[in-house]
């Protein structure tokens, strides 16, 4: 790109070690987690991670460019579908190629969830081409109806598995292809893409967006191309986080992509902080571990949730971070503030 300097063979290399490390310690974690920790624990901490992905996602759409979706959960069930969906029928051809073992497992996960996160790209930019034209409460009904509407056509085709609430041909469910390295790998890559386009050109450029849309107009930036674009690359994350959901549950159930999940992901990105990723990250942690910490309270459970969510905002309105971002030089300045 014009105006700035290309990488050499150097910085080529300082990325691929570091890339390797992270890899390396993503991998060195999930031994861990695997072996010290019980099983219900170790749930608990992938749906840490799918929230993570799904709070990120969502943030980049309502939190950087101040869009109101409230149907998501759509994206996430043709994620969801689409990654069952491929991975079931390509499995036999790829361990026919390549044996079965966790390199055949892998490479099928992956593609799936990438044909997942494609379909729900493709699937974001068919709502959002007609519909972010629109803007606050009218887009935000529009978004739950696509939503809803994924769910009932799911729901009634027989061919998804809809009639024993799984897909797939084997009685067991989807294989457990869902595993710590899987899942938090996938939070680092979806993680860093989210980072880069919110800090770059067309992050300030969504900023712009969000906080005066006619100012950005008349300063020529192309607020629709660049609403439609975020919208995409979020319903695509969403996608991602349907396919490891699918996968974690061993089967996928059309209810599992009610408005009530919808909801969850904007409970994350509130909490945390419209705006800030580290906040989305830190939502979605939090949603995870109160609502499984809550569990045993059953009647009582959702009460209480709600309570909590009313006095996290009437202490901290802006969320957690509001919309700073978690940095070495963030943690200096409260040490100094001190």
């Amino acid at each position: 790109m014009p105006g700035h300097p290309q990488l050499g063979t150097k910085d080529w290399l300082i990325r691929v070690v570091i890339s390797s490390g992270v890899v390396a310690g993503i991998w060195g974690l999930g031994l861990g987690v695997q072996a010290g920790l019980i099983e219900y624990v170790q749930r608990i901490v992938l749906l840490c991670g799918i929230n993570i992905i799904l709070a990120v996602g969502l943030n980049l759409i309502n939190g950087t460019t101040g869009q109101f979706s409230i149907g998501h959960a759509g994206f996430m069930a043709v994620g969801a579908y689409a990654t069952a969906f491929v991975g079931v029928k390509l499995a036999p051809g790829v361990a026919a190629a390549l044996g079965a073992g966790a390199l055949a497992d892998g490479v099928v996960f992956n593609v799936a969830l990438l044909v997942g996160a494609l379909l729900s790209g493709v699937a974001g930019l068919a709502v959002g081409v007609p519909s972010l034209r629109l803007k606050g409460d009218y887009l935000a009904i529009v978004t739950l109806g696509f939503g809803e509407i994924i769910r009932l056509v799911f729901n009634n085709t027989k061919a998804l598995g809809s009639a024993t609430g799984y897909f797939g041909d084997s009685p067991a469910g989807l294989p457990p292809y869902t595993s710590f390295f899987w899942v938090w790998l996938w939070v680092v890559i979806v993680v860093l893409i989210v980072r880069n386009i919110t800090f770059s050109q067309s992050g300030r450029s969504l900023i712009a967006i969000r906080e005066d849309e006619i100012a950005a107009e008349a300063m020529a930036t192309p607020t629709t191309r660049l609403k439609v674009t975020a919208f995409t690359v979020s319903a695509a994350t969403a996608g991602i986080a349907g396919g490891l959901f699918a996968h974690m549950q061993s089967g996928i159930r059309p209810e599992d992509f009610k408005f009530e999940k919808s909801i969850d992901m904007i409970v994350m990105i509130i909490i945390g902080g419209l705006g800030s990723i580290s906040g989305a990250v830190i939502g979605g942690i939090f949603l995870a571990v109160t609502l499984e910490l809550m569990r045993d309270l059953q009647e009582y459970r959702l009460v209480l949730y709600a309570l909590l969510l009313v006095i996290i905002m009437i202490v901290r309105p802006e969320g957690l971070l509001g919309t700073r971002e978690l940095s070495l030089s963030f943690f200096k300045r409260k040490a100094g503030a001190k």
